[in-house]
Order: C-alpha cells, then sequence, then structure tokens
C-alpha cells in the first residue's frame, strides 16, 4: 500500500550555506523502519532532480527516530546571494513529506 511520507512521519529543513538540511522523523519505531528502508539517497536525489545539483548525504540518527540528508548545491550560493524564492530551503521538508512510499 502507498501513503504519502506525511502519514508516518514529520520533517524540518533549513540552509547550511548552500546546501539544504532535511530532517525526517518518524512518529514511532515502525515508521523509523519504513523511512529507513523507504529514503535512500538516490530516491531523495532523484526526487530532489533539478533542485539538488550535488550529492546527497543521509545520516540516521535512530535515538530520534529521525533521518537527516543534506543536500548539496541545492540553494543558489546560500541565504545571502541566492535568488531563488526559498535561499534558506526552509519548503524542502514539506515537499519530501508529499513522496509516496510503500509500506
Amino acid at each position: 500500500m502507498k501513503v504519502k511520507l506525511i502519514e508516518i512521519a514529520h520533517g524540518r529543513s533549513g540552509d547550511k550555506g548552500d546546501a539544504a538540511n532535511v530532517g525526517i522523523i518518524a512518529y514511532d519505531d515502525k515508521g523509523y523502519e519504513i523511512i529507513k528502508k523507504e529514503l535512500t539517497v538516490k530516491r531523495v536525489k532523484e526526487y530532489f532532480e533539478g533542485v539538488c545539483l550535488g550529492e546527497v548525504v543521509r545520516y540516521e540518527l535512530p535515538n530520534l527516530r529521525a533521518l537527516n540528508f543534506i543536500l548539496h548545491n541545492t540553494l543558489g550560493g546560500g541565504g545571502t546571494v541566492s535568488l531563488k524564492l526559498d535561499a534558506q530551503g526552509k519548503t524542502l521538508a514539506a515537499a519530501l513529506l508529499r513522496m509516496e512510499i510503500e509500506i
């Protein structure tokens, strides 16, 4: 069965210079196991095709039931120089939470 990621997790995102930081936090242990399986680096990179121009790095935080992704070369140079509407990457977690995943 497919559901939107937002049904099993919430998220936060922001900027780290020209990289975006996207955290996805599962509501429970079962959800964490699902996001660990479904949210691969490859899948996140493909999801943000055309937005993330650099590498994607994934960090697992099992004690928080969370995954943290760093999307390099995503913010057009960073908040102080970028011409992007979302120069701080604040909407990227909300965008990722719309991804459909298999449960």
